[in-house]
């Protein structure tokens, strides 16, 4: 075969095309992965935060006992791999926010302690925050360093002649029974991995995306422990140095990706209720969530066109199920294993693709 002949081309590298891309060439598979490097992209000002409980009614966030192992194993095999840090333990202090929801947690840690409990908190910690209805630790939690993962992956790609970077024009691709043709490039598969810009796939737009807008303040701390991740009515995640990630809103269907005013003054106006220590606002960044009606994942290959997948549909939730699912989907493409139900896109079999 020519030395442009692939067999999977991946189109996009945030998180979910990050760890696919991984997944396959660790069982040997030769890929491409074409990207542009877009900054606003959802994965690059993710928190990188995986929680296993969620919600108001503090329930386990789905499949985590499952899909939290297997990122830890993912990012931990990465980090040899690269040569650098990509995720730590960094447990969650929930700073309750009303009487209502310290009973709400004292219920759940009476019927099920899994992940929670109340240990008495530093001094300093203690200091750095008005909390007059106590605290909740969520254990274990972890903290991914998205940034540099995705950094160094591409870093990682380029050294093995598997990046192009450009923007992926669809108008290119060919489609034939056993052969993808974009450009000068060919491979026996393409899998999608686009993010937000998957709403407009026409080989996957019937999927019942939603777009979700996401913002947060790069905020600079300079006394405040970075050993934790901090939760009251906004979340403080260690970013980088003395620079806090502090976020974030949900904004259904909205498609504009620039900050808001109104975002930045309530964020601030809830951090002056709560943190006690000196601050200043660093930056302020949004991005478009790939989210979806339903919450979970789109995994699997296109009906009709069977040499063509989407891997996506994470939302809020993209670091802790990527990696999961990309091993899944990975035996499916090399084995025909089955993809869960509840992420594999022949869910939607109603849809006319």
């Amino acid at each position: 075969m020519h030395s442009n002949h692939y067999d999977m081309i991946i189109v996009g590298q945030g998180i979910s095309g990050t760890v696919l891309s991984s997944s396959l060439m660790l069982q040997g598979l030769k890929v491409l992965v074409i990207d542009d490097g877009n900054n606003k992209a959802a994965s690059k000002i993710a928190s990188g935060v995986i929680n296993p409980v969620t919600g108001r009614r503090i329930v386990k966030t789905w499949q985590i006992d499952t899909v939290m192992p297997a990122a830890v194993r993912m990012y931990q095999a990465l980090e040899n791999k690269l040569g650098t840090s990509i995720v730590k333990q960094c447990n969650i202090i929930n700073f309750h926010a009303s009487v209502q929801m310290q009973k709400a947690f004292a219920d759940r840690l009476a019927e099920d302690p899994t992940y929670l409990s109340t240990p008495p908190l530093p001094t300093n910690i203690t200091a750095a925050f008005d909390a007059p209805f106590g605290h909740t630790v969520i254990d274990p939690c972890w903290l991914i360093d998205v940034g540099n993962l995705l950094r160094h992956w591409r870093q990682y790609l380029i050294e093995k002649n598997a990046l192009l970077h450009d923007v992926f024009d669809i108008r290119k691709l060919e489609i034939n029974a056993d052969l993808i043709t974009y450009d000068n490039y060919t491979a026996h598969k393409i899998i999608f991995c686009e993010g937000a810009k998957g709403d407009n796939n026409p080989y996957f737009k019937q999927l019942p995306f939603a777009p979700n807008k996401g913002e947060a303040l790069l905020v600079k701390i300079k006394d405040l422990d970075k050993q934790f991740i901090y939760k009251k009515s906004v979340s403080i995640v260690p970013w980088k140095d003395e620079i806090f990630w502090v976020g974030s809103n949900y904004e259904w269907n909205n498609n504009n990706d620039d900050p808001s005013v109104a975002f930045k003054e309530k964020t601030i106006a809830a951090l002056n209720e709560w943190l006690q220590l000196p601050y200043e606002v660093e930056d302020h960044i949004a991005a478009i969530r790939p989210a979806n009606i339903q919450r979970r994942p789109f995994v699997g290959m296109h009906p009709i066109h069977k040499n063509i997948g989407i891997f996506n549909g994470m939302g809020t939730k993209g670091c802790s199920l990527a990696p999961y699912f990309a091993e899944q989907f990975t035996a499916h493409l090399l084995h025909q294993t089955p993809i869960e139900n509840e992420a594999n896109i022949n869910r939607f079999n109603t849809l006319e693709f």
